[in-house]
């Protein structure tokens, strides 16, 4: 009996564009919070050493609006793909936002950190979020006054950057779904899977180029469900 070729190590990693249709705004969104606000004001260590409340202002309301999004199709064909797929499966996304867990996604590497997350600036401890927070806010571990949002801002590094990468080179098929490719380091990973052997992929309204050869081009909601159901037929058939 011919033992059937095992399924490929996939990776798939998520951007901004997956959750555009549950009403987040992709980071380059004509009419979304990203284009209210100056990122140097909101993402930045300096501006929060200059202004926090004014940061906390921010993601408060970004952490409002995840709590009142939905996960869509994409989000749902992820979590599908993830239980059914016979091969190893990582997904690493690049949101703030907790659809995927809510889809049903499990063990998500979160590179830039979630709004659902407070961390302490002076020790470093991490808790649940509440839907508002001050930088008064006390850390539950040492008291200190100095709360801020669980999120990697510019400037700094992204979380699980060892992990993320040995999960790049070790991919047979490497995944984007919504990046636009314009962010490093998210947008190397692509070109680090391929030169360790793996067959890329991008779902994205429409084209980024290299190293991305071959797509889905349009809505995730329908890209995304589309390519789950396809690749899970492909690996029953023989």
């Amino acid at each position: 009996m011919i033992a059937a070729p095992a399924a490929p190590a996939l990776v798939v990693l998520t951007g901004a564009g997956i959750s555009a249709e549950s009403g987040l705004g992709t980071f380059r969104s004509s009419d979304g919070l990203w284009a209210k606000y100056d990122l140097r004001k909101v993402a930045t260590p300096e501006a929060f050493a200059r202004d926090p409340q004014m940061v906390h202002d921010f993601y408060n309301l970004r952490r409002r609006a995840c709590l009142d999004a939905e996960p869509n199709a994409a989000h749902l064909a992820l979590a599908r793909l993830q239980r059914d797929w016979k091969g190893s499966f990582h997904l690493i996304t690049q949101n703030v936002d907790d659809l995927h867990e809510r889809a049903g996604n499990t063990d998500i590497l979160h590179m830039h950190g979630s709004l659902l997350t407070a961390r302490c600036a002076l020790c470093g401890h991490r808790w649940p979020a509440p839907e508002v927070m001050a930088p008064t806010d006390p850390c539950p571990h040492c008291a200190g006054p100095a709360t801020r949002p669980d999120v990697v801002w510019f400037g700094e590094e992204p979380y699980h950057m060892e992990q993320i990468g040995e999960l790049a080179r070790a991919a047979t098929l490497f995944v984007v779904i919504g990046s636009s490719g314009q962010v490093y380091p998210a947008a190397g990973l692509g070109g680090i899977a391929r030169r360790n052997g793996a067959r890329l992929l991008e779902i994205n309204l429409m084209r980024t180029g290299k190293p991305f050869r071959a797509g889905f081009y349009g809505p995730a909601t329908e890209m995304v469900p589309r390519w789950v159901d396809e690749l899970l037929a492909g690996q029953g058939a023989g």
